[in-house]
């Protein structure tokens, strides 16, 4: 997931200069829940095996009922893993008064963590601990971040009487760090629950800072690219390895693996892509700046190709990759192998078929004798098409907030639970209220941080937000 920090410029909060300021200087009364909200459900180890997901979205569902939340509008809904486990989903519907006369809108986030050992970080990451500007824990980026923001943030709204003028909808899953088959149950089983006219989701865009904390850019997510594993085999009979044969399995595979090393996909590019690196280009310098420019007046051009396909963070956004990320072979250290195996990790271009990428992968690597198998099933879904309401609601607050700056739709190569949305006809969109630096990216690693002003800035951005799109006309 694409997680960025934020910045905030607002007269009740410090301008950020070097550093985010203590928490101690944010003493609303939203801003404490916020904050023990955070503290509380980073506490709970929402890892996969720890069955901790259902305890969070109780916990959450609580904190809805004592803003106010109607009981009839707060849904638990349990769902078992393929492993067992039980995990949950958890839905609550704001009543508006209908004055718009639109459809919902869904505010998306997920519960679920990547696992964490204490005995690697250098705090305990299921403790929120802040230090030097910084909170510090499991899922304080991805995505308890977003689902604390978001929680508190309509319940601030309700309490200060805000009335919007049509539903809007939490939708908060439970397995999205894996297989993500509680977004894909929400949005079958429970589609009356959930259905919106389009959808906005916490845990993906966001903005930029340089490494003096100054703003950059804000990035709006709108499309992202399918994931799929293929899996290459290659059997023999092996033997005795002091007689070796022409034909061996692991160089077999390893003929295979750089055959894909050196073959490009065709470069690709849609509306969002191509807003994206002209917008991005205002921000970037260099050949890459000027690469990612003339990319945007002519994608044709195969000069500004191939600079952004020797950019391991642009590649990505021109083309399909495929790159293998495991191998195994041999059953003994004296004896030919008889089994070698490579994964292969595809991200496919949006309108791009599994079936396209798997032919041209037997085309690329010409041996009829290595078998191509699918491992992951393929999760796809179209780009959604730019809204104008979406776009000027997340502007008009970033600028209020942070002043003037570039605001770029971007396609994540990675995958949140915005896939299945879009996969199940919500258009959905990808902003954080957040901003940070690139060396303060931690999310799945090793002592995930935000910004403390990011933290209590994203609660302005989202009340911003939403006052925009479901606020009364004057």
């Amino acid at each position: 997931m694409f997680r960025l920090s934020f910045l905030l410029v607002l007269l009740s909060i410090p301008i950020l200069s070097g550093a985010a300021d203590s928490s101690t200087n944010y003493q609303e009364e939203y801003q404490r829940q916020a904050l023990a909200i955070y503290r509380d459900t980073i506490a709970m180890r929402t890892a996969l095996g720890h069955g901790q997901v259902p305890v969070m979205a109780h916990y959450l569902a609580d904190r809805f009922r004592d803003g106010g939340f109607d009981d009839d509008d707060i849904h638990v809904l349990p769902y078992e893993l393929p492993n067992g486990e039980d995990v949950a989903s958890l839905v609550v519907r704001w009543r508006g008064d209908a004055s718009s006369g639109k459809r919902p809108i869904l505010f998306a986030a997920h519960m679920d963590v990547v696992d964490a050992l204490p005995s690697d970080w250098a705090r305990d990451p299921f403790t929120l601990i802040e230090e030097d500007g910084y909170f510090f824990g499991r899922g304080t980026g991805d995505d308890k971040f977003g689902t604390t923001i978001l929680t508190a943030t309509f319940i601030r709204m309700k309490a200060e009487g805000f009335v919007p003028n049509r539903d809007l909808i939490i939708a908060f899953s439970g397995d999205e760090e894996t297989d993500m088959l509680t977004i894909e149950d929400l949005a079958s089983t429970h589609r009356a629950l959930i259905d919106a006219e389009f959808a906005l989701n916490a845990d993906a865009g966001g903005g930029a800072l340089g490494t003096d904390f100054s703003p950059i850019a804000y990035q709006v997510q709108a499309a992202e690219k399918t994931y799929v594993d293929f899996e290459l085999v290659v059997k023999n009979p092996g033997g005795h390895s002091s007689r070796p044969r022409a034909d061996n399995a692991i160089y077999e595979l390893a003929d295979a693996l750089t055959k894909i090393r050196d073959y490009q996909f065709p470069v690709r590019h849609n509306d969002i892509t191509l807003a994206y690196f002209a917008q991005r280009s205002m921000t970037e310098e260099g050949e890459l700046g000027a690469a990612m420019r003339s990319f945007a007046e002519d994608p044709g051009n195969p000069k500004a190709s191939a600079v952004l396909a020797r950019s391991p963070s642009q590649v990505g956004i021109t083309r399909t990759t495929c790159v293998a990320t495991m191998l195994a072979a041999g059953h003994a250290i004296n004896a030919l192998p008889q089994t070698a195996t490579a994964n292969i990790n595809c991200r496919i271009f949006p309108g791009i078929s599994v079936t396209e990428v798997e032919a041209k992968l037997k085309e690329v690597i010409g041996n009829n004798e290595i078998e191509i198998r699918l491992t992951y099933k393929p999760k796809s879904a179209p780009a959604s098409p730019l809204r104008e309401d979406v776009i000027d609601a997340v502007t008009k607050a970033v600028k209020k907030l942070n002043g003037d700056m570039p605001i770029i739709p971007y396609m994540s190569t990675g995958a949140t639970d915005g896939r299945a949305l879009r996969s199940a006809g919500i258009p959905t969109y990808g902003t954080t209220g957040s901003f940070s630096r690139a060396e303060d990216s931690f999310a799945h690693g090793l002592n995930e941080r935000v910004l403390v002003s990011s933290f209590y800035g994203a609660l302005e951005h989202w009340k911003l937000v939403i006052q925009e799109l479901a606020g009364q006309s004057p």
